[in-house]
């Protein structure tokens, strides 16, 4: 339909004021608040559509972060980590190989720890270093949503949320951003602020502020799919792996069986319990901003659910044959839609040449086979939109051409970039100065005494050079077979232009 109908104006009545508005409270926007406040800024307004915090990571039922680590070294540390470590004082909660674990190749380890899926690293491409245990989390989703409200609580004298407010529309000055529109139980009401950091992970307000930005590309990534997770009870992991080894065929015509059982790609995957398992699904060529999609893929899952698990119980009984519904994730499982063209655009070759920025916030190990999953350095320019002032936009959406982002818009990357944005906004809020004119060192220098590692950071090399000796003794993991063909590309291609 065309038709429009004329809205009246009116007044909008201010909600609140405050230095810095985190809007969206998933791991990018929990992640900036926490760290801007304790980086020092007291007047932080945090504010989430729904009525906990975590995004996907809690609402969406991820139940898994990978790849936190490369070789011995944990890389993405920080929030992240923190996340695990409060976690793990209860139990059934958090189920991962142990920092000091990670690396291992000794092949008792590696046989233990092959049932649950990432733990082991992936290989299986020209140039993959030998098999060795992995950082990657498996956590209760219930647990953190608790948890992440206790890390709000303790710093409620600077940290002020908003449950159940969903930012709409951003005010706008010329080209200062100077607040929100918000729609909530109370009405349309507004929030003013110094900085705003767009946290929605689909770009809800920088795509309305002029910035330039990009939507899906196609249809054929993992980006361009949605998804609704759901969890199956009274099972055996134990026993679902142990018949997945002893029948490599079969296990190998599930995968087919299942997507047809849906009508969509869907896969069962451990959780820190034996009896629990979560079902990821892939419903391709989705975007996440489009009610239709949104809505098929919501009401698809469900109408499949109760198939899957009958099909499960009947065809692998010694491990479902009590299988039951476990619960269904309260929010869409959303992957990609609206990408920033920021002040950086990351792409292939970053993994492909290890790019090294003068504006690193982040340094994570990837999913990306181009680097053997080697660390990437991600740069605060990558969060910092185009022709648009007071406004950050860390998380899924940063700022990545439609190869990069499969590899950047996962949870470690949206809370790395999410705690690099409320440290930046935190000193350009104390500096009184802009986010394009923040002072960069100070933001590094910050970020390092949180946790987070940097390379040639002289603080954190200082403390700890063995991540650097890391990179440099594996060549940044560019020994692979897709590196090698891409600096031959490139040699092919600087040749032919000298000439």
């Amino acid at each position: 339909m065309n038709t429009t109908i004329y809205e009246t104006g009116r007044d909008i009545p201010v909600y609140a004021e405050c230095d810095i508005l985190v809007v969206g409270g998933g791991a990018a926007g929990h992640s900036a608040a926490v760290a801007a406040a304790r980086a020092g800024a007291k007047n932080i307004i945090l504010m989430e559509r729904y009525g906990y915090m975590g995004g996907d990571v809690t609402g969406g039922y991820v139940v898994m972060v990978p790849n936190l680590s490369w070789y011995n070294k944990s890389f993405v540390r920080g929030l992240q980590e923190e996340w695990f470590t409060r976690l793990s004082k209860y139990p059934n909660t958090v189920k991962a190989p142990s920092l000091d674990r990670i690396g291992d190749t000794d092949p008792l380890m590696l046989q233990a720890w092959r049932s649950i899926h990432d733990c082991v690293s992936r290989g299986g491409y020209e140039g993959a270093k030998p098999s060795c245990l992995v950082r990657a989390v498996y956590y209760e989703p219930n647990q953190l949503k608790i948890e992440m409200d206790k890390m709000l609580l303790e710093h409620r004298d600077a940290i002020r949320v908003l449950y159940h407010s969903w930012g709409t529309r951003p005010l706008m000055e010329g080209d200062k951003m100077t607040g929100v529109i918000f729609e909530s139980k109370e009405g349309r009401k507004a929030v003013l602020a110094k900085i705003v950091i767009d946290a929605t992970g689909d770009g809800d307000l920088f795509s309305q502020t002029g910035t330039p930005c990009a939507s899906l590309s196609d249809g054929e990534g993992r980006s361009s799919t949605t998804a609704l997770v759901w969890r199956i009870g009274g099972i055996d992991w134990n026993a679902f792996y142990e018949w997945k080894q002893a029948h490599p065929a079969e296990e190998a015509a599930l995968r087919g069986r299942l997507q047809a059982v849906a009508g969509f790609r869907t896969s069962p995957l451990p959780t820190p319990r034996n009896d629990i398992c979560w079902v990821n699904n892939w419903h391709a060529d989705r975007d996440c901003t489009k009610i239709s999609d949104q809505t098929e893929t919501e009401m698809n899952t469900r109408n499949t659910m109760r198939d899957v698990v009958e099909y499960l119980r009947e065809t692998i009984p010694i491990a479902f044959k009590d299988a039951y519904i476990y619960d269904i994730a309260p929010q869409l499982g959303t992957r990609c839609s609206r990408r920033l063209a920021g002040e950086y655009i990351m792409t292939a070759n970053d993994f492909a040449f290890a790019s090294k920025f003068d504006d690193v916030i982040a340094w994570h190990s990837t999913i990306s086979q181009i680097n053997d999953c080697g660390p990437v350095e991600i740069p605060y320019r990558a969060i910092l939109p185009r022709n648009v002032e007071n406004l950050l936009c860390p998380g899924r959406h940063l700022s990545a051409d439609a190869v990069a982002i499969d590899w950047l818009n996962l949870i470690p990357q949206c809370v790395g970039t999410g705690q690099a944005a409320g440290v930046a906004a935190a000193v350009a809020a104390q500096q009184g100065t802009t986010v394009h004119n923040v002072d960069i060192r100070r933001v590094q220098d910050i970020l390092v005494d949180q946790d987070v590692p940097l390379p040639r950071n002289e603080k954190f090399h200082a403390k700890d050079p063995s991540y650097q000796e890391c990179v440099e003794e594996h060549q940044y993991g560019l020994y692979t077979a897709m590196a090698r063909k891409a600096r031959e590309d490139r040699e092919k291609f600087d040749a032919y232009r000298q000439w």
